[in-house]
């Protein structure tokens, strides 16, 4: 059988007005990574990657920790937009009118997150619902249904490119990994979210595959950073 390594980019800069840059951490964290693959003789067949900065620098801190095959340099990012992360961003914005009728303090809970961490997390949760759920949709905006099947024909291309036994490592987001598991478990989808939540930033979730069935081997191993005893290096966002 095959695997592919589900891994999750490093932590980026929540609150900055660009989200999508890995913080200091977040280097840290892909070079443990790095480390920890070189340490149990892990070596890759392919190199997968959405094309955002968080998820290609992650997979490029990562790898440089790592030793070639002998005789093979390593493989090269290969990019592959379907597994970008949905955009969040573009889903708060378009449920906000909603969210202020229940809400009304949302903008500035939005507007300065990182010093509302916990008001945050409540709120962008009870959007997250609402765009799952399908039950109202916005003009658009790219629905969960959509990106799952975005997600899916990224899966798909990966399974009909791959050798039997090669190891595939996807350089992706915590919502790529969050519909792969709806797909692949067949949880609903608020379900599936409810495990998001606790996806660490830099950890592998582990599918087998033989040729076109897929199963999930394990979930959100981040044992390189647990290895390393800092609380402050097992972030999730």
């Amino acid at each position: 059988m095959g695997s592919i390594y589900l891994i999750r980019h490093g932590q980026a800069s929540f609150g900055a007005e660009n989200y999508d840059v890995l913080s200091p951490v977040g280097f840290q964290q892909s070079a443990a990574l790095g480390d920890y693959l070189e340490q149990m003789g892990i070596r890759f067949d392919r190199c997968v990657s959405g094309e955002l900065n968080r998820q290609l620098d992650t997979a490029r801190a990562t790898l440089q920790r790592m030793t070639p095959p002998l005789g093979s340099p390593l493989p090269a990012i290969q990019i592959d937009a379907a597994f970008n992360e949905f955009r969040a961003d573009e889903v708060i914005r378009a449920h906000m009118d909603d969210l202020l009728a229940v809400e009304p303090g949302a903008i500035q809970v939005f507007g300065n997150a990182a010093n509302h961490r916990a008001e945050f997390q409540r709120l962008f949760k009870y959007v997250i619902q609402r765009w799952v759920s399908g039950d109202h949709e916005k003009q658009g905006l790219e629905s969960w249904q959509s990106f799952v099947s975005r997600v899916q024909a990224g899966l798909s291309r990966l399974l009909e490119q791959a050798s039997k036994k090669d190891h595939i490592a996807v350089f992706t987001s915590g919502g790529t990994i969050t519909a792969l598991l709806q797909l692949i478990v067949g949880v609903p989808p608020i379900k599936a979210f409810e495990l998001n939540w606790q996806i660490v930033n830099t950890s592998i979730s582990r599918l087998k595959f033989r040729d076109q069935d897929v199963a999930l081997a394990s979930f959100n191993s981040h044992a390189h950073l647990e290895l390393l005893k800092n609380p402050e290096l097992v972030t999730y966002r």
